[in-house]
């Protein structure tokens, strides 16, 4: 779904009030962003970025008129992770 960026920025004051803003990565100018919000009872993800320093003149969605956007829903996601066997072993 395409929401205006006018419409993001204006009415649902994004990315700030935004339920989840994940750093996703950065470069040497720039910081990279994903978003969660919510619009009419329903959630959606973007991404955005943002100047690393404040000579970098970035701002969210620069140069976009209509931001893509995927609707959401939060689910319980299993996730294996590597840890330390003692960690494991003291558990037991």
């Amino acid at each position: 779904m395409k929401f205006k960026k006018s419409f993001l920025v204006n009415e649902l004051d994004l990315p700030y009030t935004a339920m989840v803003n994940e750093i996703t990565d950065t470069s040497r100018w720039s910081i990279h962003h994903k978003i969660v919000f919510e619009h009419d009872g329903k959630f959606y993800q973007t991404h955005y970025s943002e100047g690393a320093t404040e000579m970098q003149e970035e701002s969210p969605w620069d140069n976009e008129d209509e931001v893509d956007c995927v609707e959401v829903e939060l689910k319980e996601v299993k996730v294996m992770k590597w840890v330390p066997k003692k960690l494991i072993e003291e558990s037991n």
